[in-house]
């Protein structure tokens, strides 16, 4: 069984206030992005556990540690699925703030409940996948989504990009998420997210905003440099993408993207 596991954007991302828990309540747009995405396939296999391959981008982290494991350990607890092969053929980059690993995840509980015909309810998927992080929740509807709490509680929403060009650039620099929520300061703003959202796309810029901006690029000047030459070069919108590094930008003309596919491999029509 393969799926296609692809990343995600933010489109905005307000951190409202720290938790007890540890956690930050959220509120943030998550927009599915279909033309990049890893492959995940997942098969029965002749020994007990999981087998596990990685190829492609290489993973900085050990494969017991991967999310895709962790996955199928989460299934066999509760299900005791066993006896799988799973082989991830990375293409999203990690640590970009495109919820490559947390698809991977994803995409491995919904290819055991298919493999296994366990019947799954979709609230009972989104529930699995939300113990395995953040945004994995978000990757099981995989429709543009309002994501409130650390990112598990979603509302549906309408966003319409439809013939825009989105222009994803992955810095060579890293974020890690713990550096990035050091720096934020969390605020209620004046008004929700989700109101901005209803403005058209070339009304956002400076609207529709990414709580992790400020202390990103203060910490990271060359993230920074790139939302400002995506702006130069006419885009309607530029925004860090989760808590980085990657920024992404919305473009309505095709010419003004050419020139940028010297800069990045990741340009997509919407």
């Amino acid at each position: 069984m393969i799926r296609k596991a692809n990343c995600k954007i933010n489109l905005g991302l307000d951190v409202l206030r720290r938790r007890e828990d540890g956690y930050h309540d959220l509120e943030t747009v998550m927009f599915p992005v279909e033309g990049l995405y890893d492959i995940v396939e997942v098969s029965r296999g002749d020994l007990r556990g999981a087998e596990f391959q990685s190829e492609g981008l290489v993973i900085d982290c050990p494969d017991e540690k991967n999310l895709c494991l962790k996955a199928f350990r989460l299934m066999n607890e509760r299900y005791g699925v066993d006896g799988v092969k799973i082989r991830l053929d990375k293409r999203v980059p990690f640590g970009a703030g495109l919820g490559g690993g947390s698809s991977d995840a994803t995409a491995v509980i919904l290819a055991l409940n298919e493999l296994f015909a366990l019947g799954l309810e979709e609230q009972t998927l989104i529930d699995l996948a939300a113990e395995l992080g953040s945004d994995t929740a978000f990757f099981v509807r995989n429709t543009p989504q309002l994501c409130e709490g650390r990112g598990e509680v979603m509302t549906p929403i309408d966003v319409d990009l439809k013939g825009l060009w989105l222009v994803m650039v992955k810095p060579d620099e890293g974020v890690s998420t713990k550096e990035a929520y050091s720096g934020v300061v969390p605020a209620v703003p004046e008004t929700p997210l989700v109101e901005r959202m209803t403005l058209p796309v070339w009304c956002w810029q400076g609207v529709v905003t990414n709580d992790f901006e400020e202390s990103v690029f203060a910490l990271h000047p060359v993230i920074a440099e790139v939302k400002e030459q995506l702006l130069r070069a006419g885009a309607l919108y530029a925004s860090l993408s989760g808590s980085g590094s990657t920024v992404f930008a919305l473009f309505d003309r095709e010419e003004l993207v050419e020139p940028l596919r010297k800069v990045t491999p990741y340009i997509y029509q919407l």
